[in-house]
């Protein structure tokens, strides 16, 4: 890329870091930075060379993408995805932190008479990268405004994080972008070891707030223990009398024993009334035979059978490092976000295109409840 110095460009600057990289040995921290350059080659082989310019700052790197704004965020996804997809027996546990930004920067030529990168665009992103938890990617507001305007699907990857103030007092507004990588960890349980081998290293960061928090937990729980005690035994007295007078059958009505009336003495000349005779009871109606009940019970249950809906499929998507997916010719939204669509059982067609590059076409066949999973990469 011939680049003319002190030539000025509006780009989208990706500034990463290794977390804790300063406390390790220098045989860790050469292990790590091989890792880290490994993965970054694999992530930058889909941005064609002349649309970016990396700068190694010993702990990480800082990239500046002159094609389109999208690819940071690419480029962002696929470094935190593959960070997070490492073994976690590997050691030293890599974890990085990512800050993307929007901003001017202007290339000059080091002492070397190599290339390199001022300007605010590359300052912002590396203050944004200051306030990124491990694992975590954050981007300033100017790059949130450009890259959500793309499409709906690009706006529903951030999450406003509100605020932050960095060393200069200038304040940042920042975005973070969809899962970190340590919640993509926690659903392997053998990569939660990881974590918790990190968490037990960043002691001096972590550790005093959650000790913090603990002790509001505490006061607060004082306050809360006997309220909670009163409303819960309240709740158990009423239910056992509700209980109660669900279960106690029902008072008895006495009736007093009627006393035979005295024989009367026929009296001349009077016919004596007739005695009064009881109305005759209904006849209990025979039970119908079992022989004959089952075809009828067979019968009614036989529409609800016929009528029980077939469970669905669901179609699980990796798309590197992203591509629209069509369903049968219908559009069902960009992976990522995209994870999984829920499809009928039979035979579907689906094809997943990236701008110019060739479409990806597989056709399957699902069957009820069955779960299949499509993994491309585009190169």
């Amino acid at each position: 890329m011939n680049e003319q110095p002190n030539r000025t460009f509006v780009c989208s600057v990706l500034f990463l870091d290794i977390v804790e990289y300063s406390k390790c040995s220098v045989a860790e921290q050469m292990t790590l930075k091989q890792r880290l350059n490994a993965l970054l080659g694999q992530v930058l082989l889909n941005v064609a060379a002349n649309d970016r310019i990396v700068l190694d700052t010993g702990d990480g790197a800082a990239i500046s993408f002159l094609g389109t704004p999208e690819d940071a965020l690419f480029a962002a996804m696929s470094l935190r995805d593959a960070v997070a997809a490492e073994s976690p027996s590997k050691a030293p546990v890599l974890a990085i932190r990512i800050g993307i930004n929007l901003g001017p920067v202007r290339l000059i030529k080091d002492l070397n008479g190599q290339l390199n990168i001022i300007g605010d665009g590359i300052n912002v992103a590396q203050r944004v990268m200051s306030f990124v938890e491990p694992g975590q990617i954050l981007v300033s507001r100017s790059y949130y405004e450009v890259v959500s305007r793309l499409s709906p699907e690009f706006s529903q990857l951030f999450r406003y994080e509100g605020a932050r103030t960095d060393k200069h007092v200038r304040d940042h507004e920042v975005y973070q972008v969809g899962p970190t990588s340590n919640d993509l960890r926690i659903s392997s349980s053998a990569a939660s070891v990881a974590n918790v081998a990190y968490s037990v290293r960043a002691e001096v960061g972590m550790i005093p707030r959650v000790k913090r928090w603990i002790k509001r937990f505490d006061a607060r729980l004082l306050v809360l223990l006997p309220v909670g005690i009163a409303i819960v035994l309240a709740a158990a007295v009423v239910i056992r009398m509700q209980r109660h007078e669900a279960t106690s059958p029902p008072p008895v009505a006495v009736q007093e024993p009627t006393r035979a009336a005295p024989a009367t003495q026929p009296v001349p000349g009077v016919q004596p009334m007739p005695a009064h005779k009881p109305a005759p009871q209904p006849k209990p109606k025979e039970a119908v035979p079992a022989e004959q009940a089952a075809p009828v019970a067979r019968a009614l249950e036989a529409p609800v059978a016929a009528s029980a809906p077939k469970a669905s499929a669901t179609l699980r998507l990796t798309i590197i490092p992203w591509g629209e997916v069509f369903v049968d010719g219908k559009s069902h939204g960009v992976s990522p976000p995209l994870k999984q669509v829920s499809l009928s059982p039979g035979k579907h067609l689906i094809v997943v295109t990236n701008t110019s590059l060739p479409p990806h076409e597989e056709p399957i066949e699902l069957k009820p409840g069955e779960q299949f999973t499509i993994r491309h990469r585009f190169n």
